[in-house]
């Protein structure tokens, strides 16, 4: 038996249908990062959140479970992920390199802890991306294999910029 994450149970549970639903398009998409933002605001489990406005958008878009509407809903909520692990990464940076200078300033010899920041980014990456196509390939091609990867670089991107942001807050 292959083992699924939530999202990807999500997917799997939308083909048993079997209904035709016609092809959606991210312009036909209805998304907002509103349902993302309140779990958020509200849960203490903030990597649970991950999803949540992919999955609204799928129930309130026409052809929102379809393949092509998953894709569509789930890259829309990557994008936002995407976008605040870019802000975190950027502020993180910059409060790490602030941290390297005084400790320069007072003499400390150690390890940059921007250069770590980076080098860790840089390895993550090519490992969600690994990860992801590995997902994709559990899918044998099937119809379920795109939205399969697009929820796994949902996931992963989000988890990671909750991360950075933690991070960044001292958690």
């Amino acid at each position: 038996m292959i083992r699924r994450s939530a999202p990807i149970l999500l997917l799997s549970a939308c083909f048993a249908g079997g209904a035709f639903v016609p092809a959606a398009s991210a312009q036909d998409m209805t998304f907002s990062p509103a349902a993302t933002e309140e779990c958020l605001a509200e849960s203490g489990d903030r990597n649970g959140c991950v999803g949540q406005s992919a999955e609204l958008c799928m129930e309130d878009s026409p052809g929102g479970y379809s393949t092509m509407g998953m894709n569509a809903c789930i890259r829309l909520e990557l994008e936002y992920w995407d976008d605040r692990l870019n802000v975190a990464y950027g502020e993180l940076m910059a409060q790490e390199k602030t941290m390297d200078a005084e400790l320069a300033a007072d003499g400390t010899q150690v390890s940059s802890v921007a250069e770590a920041l980076r080098e860790m980014q840089r390895a993550w990456i090519p490992f969600r991306d690994a990860s992801c196509a590995y997902e994709r390939a559990r899918w044998t091609n099937g119809s379920g294999a795109g939205p399969a990867e697009a929820s796994c670089l949902m996931v992963m991107t989000g988890r990671q910029a909750l991360a950075l942001e933690d991070w960044m807050e001292g958690l």
